[in-house]
């Protein structure tokens, strides 16, 4: 007879939600390199960020922290060409340790006859994939990015259980566009031609509203997030 046990906790420190409250409040005073520092100090090797290829803002961050940091870019298979172009020049430019989740072909295309529930069987499926075994990870999410993101913490706990933390949360627009002067950061060329948002082909189209970088995302829906930072 066999029975199901909890897998071992990983050895890294647990902090309690509490914890976490007044470390986010405590982050909002802090600089990105500093925060990431501490993810990596607590959490390294079971961390890893998530990189949409829009630009390689917190990469060219985190990797000056940790260069073998863990990179992970979920391939949907509907990506624009310039997205899957900057993620190789990215690769190369910061000699990522860069972890692909590609997702399989379907038989149809699942944007076309599911589009409501493709994100989450494309997208949520394959970061779920990429989180086991992690106990923190990184996003580029930022509170300047739409309304919807307005409250966006530093750090937090996610609906999986695991600390997730947005370093440059507090980062406006044009700090994104100052760092990357400053730093020669590699963009995806889509930017350069009038999109604010990126993901996947289908869904992304150049912005139907000046004030809304993400108006371009699920244009003509009630949608506006794909659920990987839920």
């Amino acid at each position: 007879m066999s029975f199901l046990v909890d897998p071992p906790p990983l050895p890294v420190p647990a902090f309690p939600d509490e914890q976490l409250a007044e470390l986010n409040a405590e982050f909002e005073r802090w600089s990105a390199p500093r925060i990431i520092k501490w993810a990596v100090d607590n959490f390294a090797p079971h961390l890893c960020l998530t990189a949409s290829m829009q630009d390689a803002v917190l990469i060219d961050l985190a990797t000056k922290v940790d260069p073998g940091i863990e990179v992970v870019f979920i391939d949907t298979g509907y990506h624009f060409p310039e997205t899957l172009e900057t993620v190789e020049a990215v690769r190369r430019r910061y000699g990522l340790n860069l972890r692909m989740m590609t997702v399989a072909p379907h038989d149809e295309e699942l944007w076309k006859v599911d589009p409501e529930n493709c994100c989450s069987a494309v997208k949520v499926g394959q970061l779920d994939r990429a989180l086991a075994g992690k106990a923190a990870w990184m996003s580029g999410l930022r509170r300047d990015e739409a309304s919807s993101r307005a409250g966006t913490p530093v750090v937090a706990r996610d609906l999986r259980g695991l600390v997730k933390v947005n370093p440059i949360a507090t980062w406006s627009d044009l700090d994104v566009q100052g760092y990357i002067a400053d730093h020669d950061v590699p963009v995806n060329p889509l930017l350069h031609r009038g999109y604010t948002s990126i993901g996947c082909q289908p869904c992304t189209s150049l912005p139907t509203d000046a004030d809304d970088p993400r108006s371009g995302r699920w244009a003509g829906r009630s949608k506006t997030e794909c659920g990987i930072h839920g």
